[in-house]
Parts: structure tokens; sequence; C-alpha cells
């Protein structure tokens, strides 16, 4: 068997957010996105390959912000789609609007070792 580790794409709502997202210890992508935003579906699969990218590193969590407008309220989500890296539920990067693959890739990767260097211990 290959012990690589497994991409990590979930979805979430209003309901199993705290479940699925803040109670994560590894840093979570969350994906606030809509049906009727093409800009979103633009980045969906740039998104879907980040979780394999950086399988082990971090999960990814995309939310509907039509069926979870909680959520959308409580990262202040005004326009969409807007990508969040959480940190045990605090933002710790945000990006709005659509991105390619590789700007994607190198936000997440900042955000990686910036959440890394606030968490080193001397």
């Amino acid at each position: 068997p290959c012990h690589k580790p497994l991409p990590w794409l979930a979805r979430a709502t209003d309901a199993d957010f705290e479940r699925v997202a803040d109670a994560s210890d590894l840093p979570v992508l969350v994906d606030l996105w809509a049906t009727w935003c093409p800009p979103c579906h633009a980045i969906a699969p740039h998104v879907a390959r980040a979780a394999e990218t950086f399988a082990g590193r971090l999960k990814v969590v995309k939310v509907d912000v039509d069926k979870a407008p909680g959520i959308g309220a409580r990262f202040q989500a005004r326009s969409i789609p807007t990508l969040l890296v959480l940190d045990h539920g605090t933002p710790i990067a945000r990006q709005v609007g659509a991105v390619g693959g590789a700007q994607l890739d190198r936000w997440i990767e900042g955000a990686l070792a910036e959440r890394a260097g606030t968490h080193s211990t001397g």
C-alpha cells in the first residue's frame, strides 16, 4: 500500500462547519462559493487540486453560501469566491476573487508558512 496522505476535500453547512472546519487540527482552506457564480466555478478545479497538492498539510472545505448564510456572514464574505485559510477556526489568510492555480498554490504556501512561523517553539 502507498503511504501518501489522501486529499481531504469536504463540504460544510452552517450545521456542521464547526465540526468539519473549526475542529480540524490541520489548517483549513475554506472556499466560499455559490452555484450561480461563474468565477467560483472557474477556480473550483484549482481548489480541488490544492487538496491533492497539500494533502496531509491542509484540509479543504467548500461552503455554498446560499446554503450556509451563517458562515458567509461569520467571515463577512461580501463577494465570492472568497478563500480563507483557517487555523483552528481563526482566519490567517484571505483571498477574494478568482485566481489561477499557480497563484492559489503560492497563496496557500504563504499562509502555511506564516502559520508555521507563529507556531514555532523558539
